[in-house]
């Protein structure tokens, strides 16, 4: 049988694995390739120490006063679970000048980091040009990264459901700590969230009117168990008319995952007349938006002047308007900026 000789990719393949476990042969320790992976490894770690030293968001401290403009991050222990959230301090914040409080919420199977990223969501940019503060709040995760986390907003979604975990104590744990650190305006507090990020705006909102002055859900609807809001609170609904996950008219949609499979989620206009009757709004909306593409519909005369306040896009799916969504089918409407349209409305309220 004829001699076959190695080719260089088996033979690097070969060297990767004896040094992953160890084995360097002699012949090998000064090798040019050897000598990359050592040199990669060493930066990364490198890389590493320099995050772990610049990031001013280790420290797990919630009852030191933030100052300064920047990027936080807390891991706290609530219900006898680890909790994490982010935290967006804009550049334009000064200590002593009371500022609105964001809550921004991911969506099932995602994580405060997924939500924080700017290139999908724009939350960051939206902090720096309207001068409020964003919370970015983990779901319950079986990681320590939070990955893959979920929120318990009633009749969905996964674990936290299943688990009953109190998010809404987790939630206002937080509104506690960060009013201890930060200057908030108590009663300019939102909550927005994409999916069951949205979901959980509304179940806020059903139980924590004495803190959330509006929220703005985003592709979730009312699965809530039980909404006896003790005072009105003012509701924005941003929906895709196209939504396959979260339909439009309601039902379980197509391509579920195991963490909602069993919910058959409630409709878009379900969901908006349950607000109408909570704060007792006139029955005929205004349109105060109309473009290629989608329309808001306002509801006035609402009680102490509280709104309800649909906005529909035809196109987009489930995803957030004005915003980007990696490696989808179809992407987000361009026809409005969730982000945009929610802050016009949060200025009323």
């Amino acid at each position: 049988m004829p001699h076959q000789r190695s080719s260089p990719i088996r033979f690097a393949t070969a060297l990767l694995a004896l040094t992953v476990l160890g084995l360097h042969p002699a012949s090998a320790e000064d090798g040019p390739l050897l000598k990359r992976l050592k040199e990669r490894r060493e930066q990364r770690e490198q890389n590493r120490a320099q995050e772990r030293t610049a990031d001013p968001a280790t420290t797990p401290d919630t009852s030191s006063r933030i100052t300064q403009p920047g990027d936080y991050r807390y891991s706290i222990q609530f219900g006898g679970e680890t909790r994490l959230y982010r935290l967006h301090v804009p550049t334009s914040y000064r200590p002593g000048t009371p500022v609105p409080l964001l809550f921004a919420l991911h969506g099932g199977g995602g994580s405060m980091d997924y939500q924080a990223d700017d290139s999908s969501y724009g939350q960051i940019t939206s902090s720096e040009k309207n001068g409020h503060i964003v919370v970015v709040p983990n779901g319950i995760s079986r990681f320590d990264s939070g990955k893959l986390a979920t929120w318990n907003a009633g009749k969905c979604c996964g674990q936290a459901r299943d688990k009953q975990v109190d998010d809404v104590g987790f939630i206002r744990q937080i509104v506690a700590n960060l009013t201890r650190q930060l200057d908030i305006d108590p009663k300019r507090i939102y909550a927005t969230g994409m999916s069951n990020g949205g979901m959980m705006a509304y179940r806020l909102a059903c139980e924590m009117p004495d803190v959330f002055a509006a929220i703005a859900p985003v592709a979730g609807t009312d699965n809530t168990v039980a909404c006896t809001p003790t005072r009105p609170v003012s509701v924005l609904h941003i929906h895709a008319r196209n939504d396959e996950r979260v339909l439009y008219e309601g039902g379980a949609g197509f391509g579920k995952r195991s963490q909602d499979a069993v919910t058959d989620f409630k409709s878009v206009p379900a969901s908006l007349n349950e607000w109408l009757t909570h704060n007792s709004c006139a029955p005929t909306p205004q349109r105060v938006l109309d473009v290629a593409g989608a329309y808001c519909d306002r509801y006035n005369a609402c009680k102490n002047g509280s709104e309800v306040q649909l906005c529909i896009t035809e196109t987009g799916g489930h995803s957030w308007p004005g915003g980007k969504k990696a490696r989808a089918k179809e992407g987000p409407s361009q026809a409005l900026s969730a982000n945009d349209v929610m802050w016009e409305f949060f200025k009323r309220h």
